[in-house]
């Protein structure tokens, strides 16, 4: 078995099929000619006709697929124009109307959204349960709960689930367990092998790693991928070759990007941890962090992505801080080289009370200097402590 920063490099990769180009290149396309009705006739029994078209993508999206679909340890990945869709649609493949679906409380907020939106109107109910109390959420699971859906680490608070034990207790019920692992990847946590049926990522963040593409992934196990097939291709759902290329190249230095991003995210925490103006931070790879211990069993390493609580929450004072800032810049997403800082102020849940005291912030720590990241921090409290 290789190491996985070798197989990131590797995977996907056919160069003598294209000319002995390193990478596959771009193959943009909607008509896929065959060279005879028997080839055609043939197309049919594998997956049906209508699948030698572009919109199931070419050359350049299947490289790509190929690729995460071996390092998530499937049976076959989709991909998805962003990370919600690929969340959204994979909750699609897997209910209908009379079903059940129970989501932790963490989830990304976009994705609570449709489910409290969107699967309503299809004649879905939905539950929340408290991602850190499995006595309560094997309560919650009933015998028609179809899905159970967790982030772990959750989205803004960071708590870690434990994902082997939830998939015993759903299984149990006949339920489908989705993941989206955005925050660790394929590369420090492999949902499949701890019992979920579908992985899910948004490969806008780490795997495209440039802020520069919008794309997600769907990655099931034997049991779920042809369903999920059904449902997403029913959908119309593609990407960009252009994009999926950018996908790939982004993919070839992920190893090394999450080790600056784990090494610097580390430092920051522990920076922070210790200063007088924060309250908790919430970030599984310090000792002293919630979930830390399921965290350190099941995870290979940790990314630049968690938060924490600013003591004081008035807004002159939170204002000063984020203004002051000059290698955090206020923004959306995540996974990129660049070191981002979002005001939250209050994660919104109704399972479990995450608030602290004072005014929750979301860092994404980059790949700049650490010692220029930590000093732009420190300068930009001293002049909001100055208040």
């Amino acid at each position: 078995m290789n190491h996985v920063c070798t197989d990131v490099i590797n995977l996907g990769r056919t160069p003598h099929r294209f000319d002995g180009l390193v990478n596959t290149p771009v193959y943009r396309g909607s008509t896929i000619l065959v060279n005879s009705f028997e080839e055609w006739e043939q197309h049919k029994q594998n997956g049906g006709g209508y699948r030698h078209y572009g919109r199931y993508g070419a050359a350049t999206t299947k490289s790509f697929e190929s690729a995460i679909n071996t390092l998530e340890g499937g049976a076959g990945c989709l991909v998805f124009p962003s990370g919600l869709s690929a969340c959204t649609h994979t909750l699609t493949a897997f209910v209908q109307a009379g079903d059940h679906v129970l989501m932790a409380d963490n989830v990304y907020g976009p994705t609570r959204s449709f489910a409290d939106q969107i699967l309503p109107r299809m004649g879905v109910e939905v539950e929340y349960f408290n991602p850190c109390d499995l006595a309560a959420f094997a309560q919650k699971l009933q015998t028609k709960t179809a899905v159970v859906y967790i982030e772990s680490p959750g989205s803004m608070t960071f708590e870690v689930t434990d994902l082997a034990a939830i998939s015993e207790l759903s299984h149990k019920k006949n339920a489908k367990v989705l993941v989206d692992n955005s925050w660790a990847t394929p590369l420090f946590f492999q949902p499949l092998q701890q019992g979920a049926d579908v992985s899910i990522q948004s490969v806008t963040k780490y795997i495209g790693g440039h802020s520069d593409i919008l794309m997600g992934t769907a990655t099931a196990n034997a049991d779920s991928i042809e369903q999920l097939s059904r449902v997403v291709y029913g959908f119309g759902e593609t990407t960009s070759p252009d994009d999926t290329y950018l996908a790939s190249r982004g993919l070839r230095s992920l190893a090394v990007r999450l080790k600056q991003h784990n090494e610097n995210g580390l430092a920051v925490a522990q920076y922070l941890s210790a200063h007088n103006s924060i309250g908790r931070v919430n970030y599984p790879a310090l000792e002293h962090a919630a979930g830390h211990e399921i965290w350190r069993q099941s995870f290979k390493g940790a990314t630049g992505l968690f938060s924490f609580y600013l003591k004081r929450s008035d807004p002159t004072y939170v204002a000063r801080f984020f203004d002051a800032l000059n290698f955090f810049h206020i923004g959306l997403s995540w996974g990129g080289f660049e070191s981002l800082i979002l005001p939250v102020g209050v994660a919104h849940r109704t399972q479990n009370s995450v608030q602290e005291g004072g005014y929750l912030v979301r860092l994404h720590v980059g790949l700049e200097h650490l010692d220029d990241l930590i000093a732009d921090l420190e300068q930009a409290f001293d002049f909001a402590d100055a208040l």
